[in-house]
């Protein structure tokens, strides 16, 4: 427990025993995908981080990050997560404040993210046998100008193909999973457990990990509204410091990519808690998402995401990385708690 989190605990002690009203807990308004990548939110909701730093955090849905642009832009939306899209610099560049201010996902080596997945059928006829046979094929992102945008950018430089190669289709993750097994696309780059699940039926191969793809990609951030971070600082310095919390815990129950022993069943029994997955079985089984435990952001991989979004043309106005970034809030929580390190 931080100083700071002991600080208000005896606090609040001190108040019930003098019969003053305990102070309010600050409300913060957190919008999350139900996914796996959020899972620093929910421990830190679970085991009364956000508590302990005197916050309620209230979770609110959204099918994509680039959905909470207009909640952050009206301050109806305090926190979010997702990749640093397209949507998000070209909202940066109209004056709305929006920052990223920690990692929630990356692909370090042997930590993949996504998977490039190919229809089970054509790899058993022989169409599929290397990258360059992705040539004239189908292949599922989740929308133009998101993670999966640059990721096969990459993909394609390893197969020594132009985007111009190949059709892109635009599916949500499960609607992936459905159209492999309907052959209505020939491959797609879909998250984990969308990726195992989708084998799992049967429908496609794994071919190649986005950890191969794009190494140390910054796939996710952690996003503060501009409202939020100016006018309530010291509440958004607080959720910082219960979020890295919460990502510490997340590391130190994995060994490697997969969870272990009893803190491993804690993480499970919390992703089936609050995500849109229900069978634990299936974090069992598969590799979990690199979460940097100091919140560091891989800075070159975002800045290489924009250019990208500009060679596709889709950055409508000027904008740079320095706009967007904002990792004082990150930077001081360290300073607080300290550099990680494994709990024994």
């Amino acid at each position: 427990m931080s100083k700071f989190s002991l600080l208000a605990r005896v606090a609040a002690v001190l108040a019930a025993l003098s019969g003053a009203p305990a102070r309010a807990l600050d409300k913060v308004n957190v919008g999350v995908a139900n996914s796996a990548t959020d899972i620093g939110f929910f421990i830190a909701h679970k085991r009364g981080y956000f508590r302990d730093e005197g916050i309620e955090a209230n979770f609110i849905a959204f099918d994509s990050a680039a959905r909470m642009i207009a909640p952050f832009a009206s301050g109806d939306l305090d926190v979010g997560g997702g990749g640093p899209s397209a949507g998000l610099y070209n909202a940066i560049a109209r004056g709305i404040d929006i920052r990223i201010v920690a990692d929630k996902s990356s692909t370090p080596p042997g930590r993949p993210g996504q998977y490039l997945l190919v229809r089970k059928d054509l790899v058993a006829s022989g169409r599929y046998k290397t990258l360059g046979d992705l040539k004239g094929m189908k292949i599922a992102g989740t929308a133009p100008g998101g993670s999966a945008t640059t990721t096969l950018y990459k993909l394609l430089e390893l197969a020594k193909l132009r985007i111009s190669d190949v059709e892109r289709v635009y599916l949500g993750f499960p609607q992936q999973a459905v159209a492999l097994e309907n052959k209505a696309i020939d491959a797609a780059l879909p998250s984990e457990p969308s990726a195992t699940i989708a084998v799992g039926k049967g429908a496609a191969v794994k071919v190649m990990g986005d950890d191969e793809m794009y190494p140390y990609h910054q796939i996710a951030v952690i996003l503060y509204g501009g409202q939020f971070a100016k006018s309530r600082p010291a509440v958004a310095q607080r959720f910082m410091r219960a979020y890295l919390r919460a990502t510490r815990d997340y590391n130190d129950a994995l060994d490697g990519a997969k969870f272990s022993g009893p803190r491993g069943e804690e993480m499970i029994s919390i992703l089936t808690e609050f995500g849109t997955i229900k069978d634990g079985s299936i974090f069992r089984s598969i590799g979990m998402h690199a979460c940097n435990p100091d919140g560091t952001l891989n800075i070159d991989s975002v800045r290489e995401d924009l250019d990208i979004f500009r060679s596709e043309g889709l950055i409508e106005g000027q904008v740079t990385i320095e706009q967007a970034l904002d990792t004082s809030f990150r930077d001081a929580a360290l300073k607080e708690l300290g550099p990680w390190k494994r709990a024994p």
